[in-house]
């Protein structure tokens, strides 16, 4: 098992796992997981059986914004929607 990053080192790095993304943004795994699996939470991933890496910045403020939709009572294919469209 690895060891995990401090807080400074992954506030310091362009990207990050989706653990540390979780840490983060105090979301849950599992829901980031979602996210990802919905295509509403880009990331980058060099091969098929490596990490999924996030982009730090944009990534904290896409789950910001996805939590905002959604505590204002849109569904998830309403929020898919709005994050397609770039409003």
């Amino acid at each position: 098992m690895s060891r995990q990053r401090t807080m400074e080192k992954i506030l310091a790095s362009e990207y990050i796992s989706i653990g540390e993304l979780a840490r983060l943004t105090g979301c849950r795994y599992s829901t980031l997981k979602f996210y990802t699996e919905e295509g509403m939470l880009p990331f980058e991933q060099e091969e098929e059986n490596l990490t999924r890496r996030y982009r730090r910045e944009e990534s904290v403020e896409r789950v910001a914004l996805i939590r905002r939709l959604r505590e204002e009572g849109r569904s998830v294919p309403e929020v898919k929607e709005w994050l397609k469209s770039g409003r």
